[in-house]
């Protein structure tokens, strides 16, 4: 295959950074969003379910650390794979960078099938484990039963997105997206309202729609528009890659599986501090987070293969630009989401359910755990520069600080102390936005840009 010109490669190389930045980022905070709504539109239908609606979404909550553990095979894999081929593509070594795709496509495939047969096994006494009782179980377990069953399209759809993205094609992985959403959303009335198949109807219609946007992606990626194409010759494993991928990967796969481990330890001890009440409230903080976290995870995903592409070029001072240009954005979009979700509370909770006592409970828990929101730009920052620019155990290590490092044991420990009750595991939250998030970005500052900064200088001497 011909190497393409500058010009078929995005164009990453010219133009302003942030222009680069903000023509992928628009269409990928549409793609993003709309991902994200494929379970949170479950929720907000299931929230509504007549007479059953409170038990039935806190049961579909207690899944979330089953989906968290999907959600990060898909990024061991997927985001693992995407930088590393960003990275060899602008060196020119387009070879390797299809070898990438194609061994980051059979990992997911072989992955989504274990994963199935694991979680089908032990789904009973892993859902008792994140908190369930007996009038939550039946729910959870209809719900996971059905959508486990469809992690093969949710893996490949979305894991092979990313290497849609990193070609440059913003619009073509929003639509990958869209086309499934759109699906989802005309489905799930359908099955759950009219068919009455209640929380069943929800997980069916999202394996469908997931499976029709797993079609579409890998139909792209192997078709004609692609410039570097996903072909069986690239589709044999090769453990040394494996590893370079799954090395890089894996800042992504411990956030999502700190996010499971956490959020089994929200949910047991709120289960014991509030019982059902209380994780149908987090089940609700969470599908609020998932929205309010999408626009910075739209842009931090548009800012890595443009930096990695122009770190893989050798032009350092444009991946500075990168950096300062993605991490002044992230505070300012969450500063001002964290201000939306201050003021107007009951309208994101209402999305999800009406009922008096949920609501009741709900604004104030709110109001604590999304306590210095803006903080968290810090992290996604600084981790975002390292997946970047391949910096994988500094990624590790910012995905686990905050997650596994403070808010589990925080979680833990302060519902136990001056009779905080559900009110600490709330708590827990903003203290480790302060704290993760500053760490991790005086710690990219001391590491990754003081190296670029060495870098930039002798760009501008050999300019």
């Amino acid at each position: 295959m011909a190497i393409p010109s500058t010009k078929d490669k995005s164009s990453f190389l010219e133009g302003s950074i942030p222009r680069n930045i903000l023509r992928l980022a628009f269409p990928m905070i549409i793609a993003q969003l709309i991902h994200v709504m494929y379970n949170v539109i479950d929720r907000m239908y299931i929230g509504h379910i007549p007479g059953a609606a409170a038990n039935a979404l806190t049961g579909v909550g207690l899944t979330f650390p089953i989906i968290c553990i999907v959600t990060a095979f898909t990024n061991l894999f997927g985001s693992g794979g995407a930088p590393l081929f960003s990275i060899s593509w602008g060196k020119g070594d387009n070879k390797r960078a299809e070898q990438i795709m194609g061994n980051s496509f059979s990992l997911l495939l072989v992955t989504a099938v274990i994963l199935t047969m694991v979680i089908l096994i032990f789904k009973r006494p892993l859902l008792y484990l994140f908190g369930a009782s007996d009038i939550t179980f039946p729910y959870a377990d209809e719900y996971i039963s059905i959508y486990i069953c469809g992690s093969i399209f949710a893996m490949s759809s979305l894991g092979m997105n990313s290497f849609i993205n990193a070609q440059g094609f913003g619009r073509i992985g929003m639509l990958t997206i869209l086309l499934g959403a759109v699906v989802n959303i005309v489905l799930d009335p359908i099955f759950i309202f009219i068919f009455h198949w209640g929380v069943k109807g929800a997980a069916l219609a999202t394996v469908i729609s997931q499976c029709i946007s797993s079609i579409w992606a890998v139909s792209f990626l192997c078709g004609k528009q692609a410039k570097l194409k996903l072909c069986t010759s690239s589709m044999k494993i090769q453990p040394a890659l494996t590893r370079e991928i799954a090395a890089l990967g894996s800042s992504g796969f411990f956030m999502a599986i700190t996010n499971s481990g956490v959020q089994v330890v929200c949910n047991a001890t709120l289960q014991r501090f509030g019982g059902d009440l209380y994780v149908g409230v987090m089940t609700i903080i969470n599908s609020i987070r998932e929205i309010a976290s999408v626009p910075v995870s739209g842009l931090t995903s548009a800012a890595q293969p443009v930096m990695g592409y122009n770190y893989g070029a050798g032009k350092y001072r444009r991946v500075q630009t990168g950096i300062r240009f993605m991490s002044a954005a992230a505070f300012l979009i969450l500063t001002a989401v964290w201000l939306c979700l201050l003021l107007f509370p009951e309208w994101f909770i209402h999305l999800f359910n009406s009922d008096p006592d949920l609501v009741q409970a709900c604004i104030p828990s709110m109001h604590i755990y999304f306590f210095g929101f803006f903080m968290m730009a810090g992290q996604t920052a600084g981790q975002s520069s390292a997946v970047a620019l391949g910096r994988s155990k500094q990624a590790v290590f910012f995905s686990l600080l905050r997650k596994a490092f403070i808010v589990m044991p925080l979680t833990l420990i302060l519902p136990r102390m001056f009779g905080l009750g559900v009110t600490g595991v709330f708590i827990a939250e903003p203290i480790s936005n302060f704290i993760g998030g500053g760490a991790c970005y005086v710690t990219m500052l001391l590491t990754i840009w003081k190296e670029l900064k060495q870098k930039s200088a002798q760009e501008i001497k050999a300019s």
